[in-house]
């Protein structure tokens, strides 16, 4: 039995723990803050609740995963599950708008082309088969195995089959997202459709590799669910199945070093405590935090994948409306920007500003324990804006007058949004900041194949013998699923070794 610190709660450092602690060793978790769940967290007021990160759960496989291989409950058990039906409604900048089925390649065929024109949900629907494709390559290496050591063929090669698009005396195939979009849909409501999924990670997708398809193609094919009682309750359940696993969490300890002995991790400091031993250390930080607690040591050897610094992050506006929830409202609402190239431009640019009308994604969950009584409506809006290196008063001001901009773009989607409105709050990146510990409140991104590497996240293994990293700012990058799928993968490289394979 080995003795195993974890720094950080957040899904991935849980998930790690509960599989290891079931393997038989003695697990401890020391969090600097007073609660788990990482960005996951929740916003209680006036008997309003409010998921703070996520709000929807894709590929829920992940975590029934865990629950099956780490106790006797399965997760829907331990939570109630339900998927969300349409997936989403999209409001285009053109004013049209279409609900796409949840899970139903047919269906949302149809819907697409009633809703576009004749032919809009064929194109859609042979991109999907491509996207499959494209995850058939990249499932393995990107999701379920450990970062391979010659990850650079990861690095070289596209995975996504895309279509020869002929123009003058050349022919050329899409390399990025943007490409896909603008040869193989062509219709900018699909190319709007498209790269929103890109977006909603924080990614330019000008810029992201063609296999970002995968995206889109992973809401499709394996649903879009909600948690009952918000996605808190997910990190609740997994900290629970924590607890029933002996693992001991002790909150408001802050780890401020690694000790490292022969070369190798030995223990943690803490900024108010004794030495803590251990055989192994996992660590669930972000990389400018981990670079601060291992001294006099490379985390990283030389040719690996570095670390991501620079992400994008998000703004949150959370509202609490006087009125029930109409009947047969959409759970999710993508708004799209009157113009996305200036939206792109203003938050990929060099300036790295927010756009006057961004997308905005509108959150309407049907669920009365968010709410102090039928009367009531609890909506979530987010948007995608440059993460930022302070909470000053000039940004506060910045971002509420960001949060007004956001709250008019949701009327196109709740025209009766400002009448009913009891009070808001803002989110802001200093928020995420606070709880993930990440600089400025960067985001991370999933990790995707091709484009040199740059969205491939670093090894779950370091230089340092016995130090592991888990969570988004790992392999496999961010998300709830891919947090699910990095505690699977260094519990495996603990118990089994470097010879590890992943999942089969």
């Amino acid at each position: 039995m080995a003795r195993i610190a974890v720094i950080g709660a957040g899904m991935g450092a849980m998930a790690a723990a509960a599989r290891l602690a079931v393997a038989g060793h003695r697990v401890a978790v020391y969090e600097r803050s007073q609660t788990y769940g990482g960005a996951v967290r929740r916003v209680e007021r006036d008997g309003f609740a409010f998921d703070t990160g996520p709000g929807l759960l894709p590929l829920p496989a992940v975590y029934r995963d865990l629950f099956v291989k780490t106790g006797k409950e399965p997760l829907e058990a331990c939570v109630e599950l339900v998927q969300v039906d349409p997936s989403a409604r999209h409001v285009f900048a053109d004013g049209t708008e279409v609900s796409l089925p949840n899970a139903s390649r047919g269906g949302v065929v149809t819907a697409l082309d009633e809703a576009l024109g004749a032919g809009a949900g064929g194109r859609w629907g042979d991109f999907l088969v491509r996207a499959r494709e494209a995850w058939d390559r990249t499932r393995r290496p990107l999701l379920e195995e450990p970062l391979w050591p010659n990850w650079q063929v990861l690095a070289e090669r596209e995975p996504y089959p895309s279509v020869p698009h002929k123009r003058l005396l050349r022919t050329r195939r899409a390399a990025t997202l943007a490409e896909v979009g603008a040869w193989e849909l062509r219709d900018p409501r699909l190319v709007a459709l498209l790269e929103s999924h890109a977006l909603a990670y924080g990614l330019d997708p000008r810029e992201t590799p063609a296999n970002g398809a995968v995206l889109p193609y992973m809401e499709h094919a394996f649903g879009t669910w909600y948690v009952r009682g918000g996605i808190r309750e997910l990190a609740r359940a997994v900290y629970e199945r924590c607890v029933a696993r002996k693992v001991e969490f002790h909150f408001g300890a802050e780890v401020t070093g690694i000790l490292e002995k022969d070369g190798r991790a030995a223990g943690l400091e803490l900024a108010d405590g004794p030495v803590v031993e251990a055989d192994f250390v996992v660590c669930g930080v972000a990389p400018g935090v981990l670079d601060g607690l291992v001294r006099g040591a490379a985390v990283r050897g030389e040719g690996e994948v570095a670390p991501q610094r620079r992400a994008a992050s998000r703004l949150t506006v959370l509202l609490a409306l006087r009125g029930g929830r109409p009947q047969g409202t959409a759970h999710r609402t993508v708004v799209h920007a009157q113009d996305r190239e200036a939206e792109l431009d203003a938050l990929f640019g060099a300036a790295g500003g927010m756009a006057a009308r961004p997308t905005v994604t509108v959150l309407r969950p049907d669920d009365p324990a968010l709410v102090p009584d039928a009367g009531h409506e609890a909506i979530s809006l987010t948007s995608t804006v440059p993460a930022q290196p302070d909470r000053g008063r000039a940004q506060e001001e910045l971002f509420e007058r960001q949060a007004d901009d956001v709250i008019a773009v949701a009327e196109r989607a709740v025209p009766d949004l400002r009448d009913r409105l009891l009070w808001h709050q803002v989110r802001t990146p200093a928020d995420i900041a606070e709880a993930t510990g990440a600089a400025a409140g960067a985001v991370p991104a999933p990790a995707l194949a091709a484009a040199e590497g740059r969205l491939l996240h670093a090894s779950n293994s370091t230089a340092v013998s016995g130090l592991f990293t888990v969570g988004g700012w790992s392999h496999p990058g961010g998300g709830l699923p891919h947090a699910g799928m990095s505690g699977a993968l260094v519990a495996g490289l603990i118990v089994e070794g470097p010879e590890f394979q992943g999942s089969q």
